[in-house]
């Protein structure tokens, strides 16, 4: 990894950022981390209140790769084959083909993922995690890039179904947009005849690129001392007292993977604690379990990651 190299990708990053921002104003941190998420060969899911462009961030992020895309609205009666595809006889040939579902794409839009039963949303655990789709015993591969974007509301939970704790797992990052600040607010209302912002954003990127970005980004350097201090914040989950389970080492792979795609967006060659601490909670916190009680005393997963990261002890930096 050299110098120019860091830089190269930190102003592909930066361009990256720059067309999705076009159609979610104000909201550059969350930008960044979703697309740090699709460099580090992750999964997204956006968890926030109606009405603040969970879907908007999706499309725009999805227009901004030039290769396939597809949008799974999930509902109550989805079934898996919709997502996956399914096998059909062909009476002319006499044998059995794939019709391959809306998931062997590029970029998936899940919207509003936890409206689909347990059962649909389990169709996705295999593909997440292996990018492989098996129907009827025969594997199909979905390709690279692959990058599944959900969203859902915390809120209107009536006809809903929480995501299980090994599908959370299984995304990479967790973030939320929020209300826009009193400017962004009166700019949007200015534009407020732009009924769809994400259309007029353009791809600026091929698939095969993002592919390249994100081999790229794998080579940044991890000191053992900095990948130490990450063990040890992942372990202080586990022992916390309000932990019901702490982050798997899954969990703490992401964290890794991510931390070096963070690295490199700021054109650095090396991962630091700074980096680390920086992606605890959006990496972090929703692989964890709230103890009930605690839970019931208003206790947060974010809580626990901040405490873990407070206890962690960071190694100093070393002059060179």
């Amino acid at each position: 990894m050299t110098q120019e190299q860091a830089d190269w990708f930190a102003g592909a990053f930066a361009q990256l950022v720059a067309n999705v921002d076009k159609a979610i104003l104000g909201k550059e941190h969350t930008i960044r981390l979703v697309v740090a998420a699709m460099l580090s060969g992750g999964h997204v899911l956006l968890e926030d209140v109606p009405g603040t462009g969970k879907t908007v961030l999706a499309k725009a992020l999805a227009n901004t790769v030039e290769g396939t895309q597809s949008r799974i609205q999930f509902t109550p009666d989805l079934l898996p084959s919709d997502v996956t595809g399914v096998t059909i006889y062909d009476q002319s040939t006499g044998r059995f083909e794939f019709h391959p579902g809306p998931i062997f794409a590029s970029v998936v839009l899940a919207d509003e993922i936890n409206r689909a039963s347990p059962k649909t949303q389990s169709a996705l655990l295999e593909v997440m995690e292996e990018g492989v789709v098996t129907v009827d015993g025969v594997g199909h591969p979905v390709g690279a890039p692959f990058l599944v974007i959900a969203t859902q509301n915390p809120v209107e939970q009536s006809g809903t179904y929480s995501l299980p704790e090994a599908q959370l797992d299984r995304f990479l990052i967790k973030t939320s947009l929020g209300y826009p600040d009193h400017a962004t607010t009166v700019d949007l209302l200015l534009d407020s005849s732009n009924r769809s912002r994400a259309s007029g954003v353009r791809p600026i990127i091929a698939a095969d690129s993002v592919t390249t970005l994100a081999q790229l980004a794998s080579e940044v350097h991890a000191d053992a001392s900095v990948m130490g201090y990450l063990s040890e914040i992942v372990t202080a989950t586990r022992d916390d007292r309000d932990s019901a389970l702490g982050v798997s080492i899954r969990g703490a792979l992401a964290l890794a993977r991510a931390a070096k795609t963070w690295a490199i967006a700021a054109g650095r060659s090396y991962v630091t604690p700074d980096d680390i601490r920086e992606l605890a909670q959006p990496v972090l916190a929703h692989r964890i379990i709230v103890d009930a009680e605690s839970e019931f005393a208003g206790v947060t997963a974010a809580e626990i990651v901040a405490r873990a990261v407070a206890a962690a002890t960071p190694p100093a930096y070393r002059a060179a």
